[in-house]
């Protein structure tokens, strides 16, 4: 990812951790020595597991080598709702191919995207959007792994579409965005939510407020990098390293013990993912 910014230092370690949602490819890893190297990076610092997640059919490939060349790495699979008018039968078949390999810990990140249409070349419309999400949430219960939702302007339809379809045992709501009725709409479904760095951003108010009214079992934390770098770092190349910053500005926000929250959102991690 191209940034006019430095990569931000390595912050103080914060063990143990557990990077949610990264996507090692985007972040610059090719082959298994420049992936070993970023979760190196990320284990000198106490993030000592990765999700590596894909968005498209190559990137879901990567993924599923990438998490068998180190065993700190896991993977989760599928096609990005912008993505889903190219979830023809063939990509079906291979998703589910990738999807059964144990590596790969949840089905995602799917889900609905209603700001990219019509500004977005080639990108998926509404009704072919919901009507992946629906195939994916199918994968997710056949295969038993969590599903693993991408979120944006959609709130009422994908809950709505969860309920239709009936949502998996274990659902991850990635990079959590919404408002605090949205949050305590998924908590009451026993959804978990996992924050990110914008949760750290001073103008986020009602991600910020949402964010206070999450059990802590229902916490999940993770970087999206190479994306929303955590403050006062927004704008520079993130990276699975970077993620202590947002779990202190997350814990400094809920007024609870960075070393606790670390401990709490691992374990949440462990019981999700079943690592």
């Amino acid at each position: 990812m191209s940034s006019n910014r430095p990569a931000p230092d390595l912050p103080e370690p914060l063990a143990p951790l557990v990077d949610a949602h990264t996507h090692l490819d985007a972040c610059g890893a090719t082959d298994a020595a420049s992936t070993k190297v970023i979760v190196e990076r990320a284990a000198s610092v106490g993030v000592g597991t990765i999700v590596t997640v894909a968005d498209d059919l190559k990137a879901a490939q990567w993924a599923v080598q990438a998490a068998n060349w180190d065993s700190r790495v896991y993977a989760a699979v599928a096609l990005h709702p912008t993505r889903a008018n190219a979830l023809d039968e063939s990509a079906k078949a291979e998703l589910e191919r990738l999807a059964a390999d144990p590596r790969v810990v949840a089905i995602g990140e799917t889900g609905l995207d209603y700001y990219w249409p019509g500004k977005l070349d080639g990108c998926a419309d509404i009704e072919t959007q919901i009507e992946g999400f629906r195939w994916h949430i199918d994968l997710a219960k056949r295969l038993r792994k969590p599903l693993m939702i991408h979120n944006r302007e959609a709130d009422h339809d994908l809950l709505a579409v969860l309920l239709d379809e009936g949502a998996p045992e274990k659902v991850i709501f990635h990079c959590f965005s919404s408002d605090t009725n949205m949050a305590l709409s998924c908590v009451a479904e026993g959804y978990v939510l996992s924050f990110s760095g914008t949760v750290s951003f001073k103008n986020a108010h009602e991600l910020r407020e949402a964010a206070n009214v999450v059990p802590d079992e229902a916490i999940l934390v993770e970087t999206d990098a190479p994306y929303l770098t955590p403050h006062p770092f927004r704008g520079a190349p993130n990276e699975s390293y970077c993620l202590p910053y947002t779990v202190r500005a997350l814990a400094d926000l809920r007024e609870q013990d960075p070393v606790e929250l670390a401990k709490i959102s691992t374990a949440n991690a462990r019981r999700i993912y079943g690592i």
